[in-house]
């Protein structure tokens, strides 16, 4: 009742019960520090027990703390759940493009996005893309050296560009050596003719030169 004091009401209560007021004036300090340390955690995650306050304020050991920890009275409270799920979400959302607009930019288009980071991506790209050729043997050393210092004369925009500019030289080549396989082909042919036809010249001077040997032989 309101009319007992605080030591009579104290004294009223059953042994072992604990209450509000009688928790927060009994100092459980060193457990939690004890806790933690065993638990090897900081001390806001150690939870103590309230309704066993009075056991675990007689813990003063590792011993008896492991003792309690083991019984469950004191609990490394889990780590707080820090969710990215609307981070994910924003992000997804600016892929598309938004929330980009000019009220959300912070510094110059340069400072954002570098040209020469731009300009170092597009030349890795390129440089990649022909060496892989050149290992694959679809070029050789001559038309990577040439493609390599004309991507770096800002020839070639992007990869789609490098490979049609690549595919029109090589079949430039391949005509080009096809012309020069038939040219050399023809001239073969005509000087195998004009061999042939000299060698039936010869022939032909040879036999009339015999005929009118055999001609005066027979009148002798």
């Amino acid at each position: 009742s309101s009319d007992l004091s605080r030591e009579d009401r104290v004294e009223s209560r059953p042994h072992g019960s604990a209450c509000p007021w009688a928790l927060a004036a009994m100092s459980l300090k060193l457990q939690k520090r004890l806790a933690a340390s065993i638990k090897d955690c900081g001390k806001g995650r150690i939870w103590l027990d309230p309704n066993e306050a009075n056991e675990i304020s007689m813990a003063n050991s590792r011993f008896n703390i492991r003792k309690l920890i083991k019984d469950g009275l004191i609990i490394r409270k889990a780590v707080k759940m820090h969710s990215r799920s609307r981070v994910r979400k924003n992000l997804d959302a600016k892929r598309k493009g938004r929330h980009t607009g000019i009220g959300k930019r912070k510094g110059t288009r340069e400072a954002r996005m570098p040209t020469k980071v731009l300009w170092m991506r597009r030349q890795r790209v390129l440089r990649r893309l022909l060496r892989k050729y050149r290992q694959q043997k679809k070029i050789d050393k001559h038309i990577y050296h040439y493609f390599y210092r004309h991507s770096k004369g800002n020839c070639y925009k992007n990869k789609r560009v490098l490979v049609e500019a690549i595919h029109k030289m090589k079949t430039e080549k391949m005509k080009a050596k096809a012309l020069v396989e038939q040219s050399e082909a023809r001239k073969e042919k005509a000087k195998l003719a004009k061999e042939k036809k000299l060698q039936k010249k010869v022939e032909s001077a040879r036999v009339e030169e015999e005929q009118p040997r055999a001609v005066s032989g027979k009148k002798r």
